[in-house]
C-alpha cells in the first residue's frame, strides 16, 4: 500500500475561504507585473528629425544608415572607401579633429583560425576627438563601419556607426565635456577585428586606456542589451544603471559571453586593458550577415535606444573622474521595470546559502505544521526534477520536428518570424509543468511540491554562485522570496488573506527576475537552443507554484469530488496548454514560409586550382537545399585551399574558370648559419593579386618550420603545423592593396620547399555552370558565402 491520501486542501500554503476571487486577484497581479516587465523591455519611440539638437534622433541617424548601408562594403573595397569618406565628412563637418589611421594590424581575440598561423589586414580607422575641458581620461565611442561581403550591414554595423555620428553631433552641439570623447569607427571588424586591434595597440589616443562604449547589432530589432563588460565592473555598471535611459543588461549575460568564443571589437580593447561596456540589439537574427540586412529592415526604436543609451553614457562618463572608476569586484545586476537592480557580486554565494537555509527552514515548518510529512517533502524534491528535465527535452524534440518539416531553418540564427515558435515553447513548458502537477498533486500535496521546486531553485542558486556568480540571482532570489513567503503563509491563518498576498508577492519576484530572462534568451540563443528558455520558464512556474495551485481545478478541496473526476479536472489545464503549443507551432509553420521576401538560406563557394585546372563547388550545408544539391554530391576535406581552413565540406565538380592565381615574386633569398648548427633560409616575397580580391593567403609546405615572419612591415611569430596537413604555417591578409603584400619568411632549410598562395573575391556570377538563385533562395550569413577562391603552388 502507498502513503495514505490526505485532503489536498489541508496540504497547501494558501487556501482562502473565497478561493476563486483570490485566485483571480493573484493571477491578475502577476499578469500586471508581467505586462510591466514586457513594456519595460520594449524599445522607445524613435525621435523625429526635428528633435532638439541636444537629443538623439533616430530619424537623423537613419539618414546616415541609408548612406552607409547602400550596398555591401567589405574592408578594402571601393564601396568601403566611399563609406569612410562619408564618415570622415560628417565628423569634420561637426568641427571635430578627424584623421584616418592607415596601417597593417593583426587579428584580435580568437576569431580567425583559418590561417594556421597569423591573420592580418590593412585597416583604415576613422578617429575623431572632442577635447575635454579638464580631462581625467578618455571615453571612446566605438563601432565598425565595414560590412560582410554578403550584405550591406544595415544593422551590423550601420546602426552602431550612425549612432556614434549622431551622438557626436549632439555632444558637439552642447557644452564641452570634462573628459576627452574619442569617436572610433573601425575597419575590418568582420574579417578579423584588425581595425580595433590597430587602434588599441598603436594609436596615440589609445595610450593610457580609458572607457570604451562599443555599439553593435546582431539582428534587426529588439531591446539594446548591455551584454559584456570589462572585469571588476561594479562602478561601470553603477554608471550604466543611473545614466542609460533604457538600461537593459544582466550579469548573467556577461558571464555567459565571457565563456563563449565570440568576439567583437570590444575584445581588442579588453586585450589592452581598457574598461568599458559592450551593447547590441540581437532580435531579428534571420537577416544577420545576409543581403536582407538593409536599412529598411531596421527597427528604428532599437536605433533610438542605442543612441539614447550611448549619449547618456557618454555624457555621464564625460563628466566623471575616470581615475575613480576602479573596483575590486563585479556587480550582479538585472533589469526591473523602471531601472536596474545591482549589488556586489561577492554577495552571490552568501545569498545563495541563505536561500538554501530558508528553504530548509520552510521544509521543517511544513512538517511541524502538518502540511507535509518528511516522506512527502522528500518525494516533492524528487518529483520536482521531472519538469526541469522534461521541458527542455520537449522543446528540443519540438524544434527537431519543426526542422525536419522545414530543414532550411538549420542555416538560420532564428526563423524570420519566430514569435509563434517561441510562444509554442513557452506553452509546451507550461504543459509539461501542469501535466506533472496534475499527476502528482493529490499524492504529494501542493505544499510538498512547492517545497520541492524551491529546493531545486536554491540548489541551482548555489551551483551558479560557485560557477557563474553573475547568474546566481536567477535562482537565488526567487528561491529566497518563495521560502520567505511560505514562512509568512505558515505564520498566518490558512484561510485568511495573508498567505495569498505572500505567495503572490513571491510569484511577482519570480516574474520580474525570470520573465526577462525567458524573453531575452530566445533571440540570444536561437530556437535551436529554445530548451534553455523552456528551462527558465519551468523554473518560473515552480517559483509561482502556490499561485498556480490557487487556480488549479483540484484546489477547492471538495469532499464529494471523486478521485477520477479530480484527475479529469486536473488534466484540463495540461491538455489545454499542450493543444495550445501544437496550434502555435502549426501557426508558425503556416506563417513563416520561405518566399522571395524570406528566402531559404544556402551556402556555396567556388575553388579553382590554377596550377592543375581542377575546380570544385563547396558548401558547408550538412543537408543541402535542393538548389545547393545541384552543385555538390559528396564530401571533401579542403586541404589544397588552406586559407579556407581544413573543415570537411560538401563538394562537387565544377568547370574551370579563366581566372589568374595570385602572382608570387621573389624579392630576395638568402641562407644563414652553418650545416652543423642548422641553416635558416630568409625568403622575401611579394604576393600580388591579379584581380580585385578581399583576401590573400600564403602557406608553407607542411614539413617546414617557420621561425619568424613579417608582413607589410609588421613583425609576427612563426610556427609549424604538425597534424599531417600538406600545408602548414601561413598568413591570411585581408583587404590587400592592389600592388600586393610583401612577406618575409625565416624558415628551416629543407630539401623541398613550396608555397601555396590563394586569393578570394566575392560573387559567383559569371562562373561557368553557375545558375542564379530563384527568388525564394537566398544566401546564408557566412564569411565564406559566395566566395570565389583561386590558388596555385610555387615550388623552389
Amino acid at each position: 500500500m502507498g502513503v495514505p491520501l490526505t485532503r489536498p486542501a489541508d496540504r497547501a500554503l494558501a487556501r482562502p475561504r473565497r478561493r476563486l476571487p483570490a485566485a483571480v486577484a493573484a493571477l491578475a497581479a502577476l499578469l500586471a507585473v508581467g505586462a510591466g516587465v514586457l513594456v519595460d523591455l520594449a524599445t522607445p519611440a524613435p525621435r523625429p528629425s526635428d528633435a532638439p539638437a541636444d537629443q538623439f534622433s533616430a530619424e537623423r541617424a537613419y539618414e546616415n544608415v541609408k548612406v552607409i548601408a547602400a550596398r555591401p562594403h567589405v574592408a578594402g573595397s571601393a564601396a568601403n572607401d566611399q563609406v569612410r569618406e562619408h564618415v570622415v565628412g560628417v565628423l569634420r563637418g561637426l568641427g571635430l579633429e578627424t584623421e584616418v589611421q592607415d596601417t597593417v594590424a593583426p587579428e584580435a581575440g580568437q576569431l580567425s583560425g583559418a590561417a594556421g598561423g597569423a591573420t592580418v589586414a590593412r585597416v583604415r580607422n576613422v578617429v575623431a576627438r572632442l577635447p575635454g575641458t579638464g580631462s581625467t581620461g578618455r571615453v571612446f565611442l566605438v563601432a565598425h563601419y565595414d560590412s560582410v561581403q554578403t550584405g550591406p550591414g544595415g544593422n551590423d554595423d550601420a546602426a552602431g556607426t550612425s549612432s556614434v555620428l549622431e551622438v557626436a553631433r549632439a555632444l558637439a552641439a552642447g557644452p564641452r565635456p570634462r573628459n576627452d570623447i574619442v569617436f572610433v569607427l573601425t575597419d575590418a571588424e568582420e574579417a578579423c577585428l584588425c581595425g580595433a586591434s590597430a587602434f588599441a595597440a598603436s594609436h596615440p589616443l589609445a595610450a593610457g586606456g580609458g572607457v570604451v562604449l562599443n555599439l553593435e547589432a546582431r539582428g534587426s530589432t529588439g531591446p539594446v542589451i548591455m551584454f559584456e563588460t570589462s572585469r571588476n565592473n561594479a562602478k561601470l555598471v553603477d554608471v550604466f544603471g543611473r545614466a542609460a535611459p533604457h538600461p537593459v543588461g544582466t550579469s548573467f549575460a556577461v558571464e555567459i559571453y565571457r565563456a563563449l568564443p565570440n568576439d567583437t571589437d570590444f575584445t581588442a580593447f579588453l586585450d589592452h586593458d581598457f574598461a568599458g561596456l559592450n551593447s547590441a540589439y540581437i532580435d531579428g537574427g534571420a537577416v544577420y550577415h545576409t543581403p536582407l540586412d538593409v536599412p529598411a529592415a531596421m527597427d528604428r526604436g532599437s536605433l533610438q535606444q542605442h543612441g539614447d543609451n550611448a549619449l547618456g553614457l557618454a555624457r555621464e562618463f564625460g563628466r566623471t573622474d575616470l581615475t575613480k572608476l576602479g573596483s575590486d569586484h563585479d556587480a550582479t545586476y538585472f533589469p526591473v521595470p523602471g531601472g536596474l537592480v545591482r549589488y556586489p557580486g561577492w554577495l552571490s554565494l552568501p545569498l545563495a546559502l541563505a536561500a538554501l537555509v530558508a528553504v530548509g527552514l520552510l521544509g521543517w515548518r511544513l512538517r511541524r505544521r502538518g502540511r507535509a510529512t518528511a516522506a512527502r517533502l522528500a518525494a516533492g524534491v524528487g518529483l520536482a526534477l521531472a519538469p526541469i528535465v522534461a521541458a527542455p527535452l520537449g522543446a528540443w524534440l519540438l524544434w527537431t520536428a519543426i526542422t525536419t518539416i522545414r530543414p532550411g531553418y538549420a542555416e538560420l540564427l532564428d526563423p524570420y518570424r519566430p514569435v509563434w515558435y517561441r510562444l509554442a515553447v513557452v506553452a509546451l513548458a507550461a504543459a509539461v509543468l501542469l501535466t506533472w502537477y496534475a499527476l502528482t498533486r493529490r499524492w504529494a500535496g501542493p505544499a510538498a511540491l512547492a517545497f520541492g521546486g524551491l529546493v531545486w531553485l536554491a540548489l541551482f542558486g548555489v551551483l551558479l554562485a560557485v560557477l557563474v556568480p553573475g547568474g546566481a540571482y536567477l535562482a537565488t532570489l526567487p528561491a529566497l522570496a518563495g521560502a520567505l513567503a511560505g514562512l509568512v503563509a505558515l505564520a498566518t491563518r490558512l484561510d485568511g488573506p495573508g498567505p495569498v498576498v505572500a505567495v503572490t508577492l513571491a510569484g511577482a519576484v519570480a516574474v520580474v527576475i525570470l520573465l526577462p530572462t525567458v524573453v531575452l534568451l530566445f533571440p540570444a540563443l536561437g530556437m535551436a537552443m529554445g530548451g534553455v528558455a523552456a528551462l527558465f520558464a519551468v523554473l518560473l512556474g515552480l517559483a509561482a507554484l502556490p499561485v498556480i495551485d490557487l487556480l488549479h481545478p483540484q484546489a477547492g478541496g471538495q469532499r464529494g469530488l471523486t478521485a477520477l473526476r479530480a484527475r479529469r479536472l486536473g488534466a484540463l489545464p495540461a491538455a489545454a496548454t499542450a493543444l495550445t503549443a501544437a496550434v502555435l507551432a502549426g501557426v508558425g509553420l503556416a506563417v513563416d514560409r520561405f518566399d522571395a521576401a524570406h528566402p531559404v538560406p544556402t551556402h556555396l563557394m567556388y575553388a579553382l586550382d590554377a596550377g592543375t585546372g581542377n575546380a570544385q563547388w563547396l558548401s558547408h550545408e550538412d543537408e543541402p537545399q535542393p538548389w545547393t544539391d545541384g552543385y555538390v554530391d559528396g564530401w571533401t576535406k579542403v586541404e589544397d585551399f588552406p586559407g579556407l581552413g581544413d573543415a570537411e565540406l560538401r563538394s562537387g565538380p565544377a568547370q574551370p574558370a579563366d581566372l589568374p592565381a595570385p602572382k608570387l615574386e621573389i624579392l630576395s633569398d638568402s641562407t644563414s648559419g652553418t650545416p652543423e648548427a642548422g641553416q635558416l633560409r630568409t625568403l622575401r616575397v611579394r604576393v600580388v593579386p591579379q584581380r580585385p580580391v578581399r583576401l590573400l593567403s600564403l602557406h608553407v609546405d607542411g614539413s617546414t618550420i617557420v621561425t619568424s615572419t613579417s608582413v607589410g612591415g609588421l613583425e609576427l611569430g612563426g610556427g609549424r603545423v604538425t597534424d599531417g596537413r600538406p600545408w602548414g604555417f601561413g598568413i591570411v591578409f585581408h583587404a590587400p592593396p592592389p600592388e600586393g603584400v610583401e612577406i618575409t619568411l625565416v624558415m628551416g632549410k629543407g630539401d623541398r620547399q613550396a608555397l601555396r598562395v590563394m586569393d578570394a573575391s566575392d560573387g559567383l556570377a559569371g562562373i561557368p555552370g553557375f545558375r542564379p538563385r530563384p527568388p525564394d533562395v537566398g544566401v546564408v550569413g557566412s564569411h565564406s558565402s559566395e566566395m570565389l577562391a583561386v590558388a596555385n603552388t610555387y615550388s623552389f
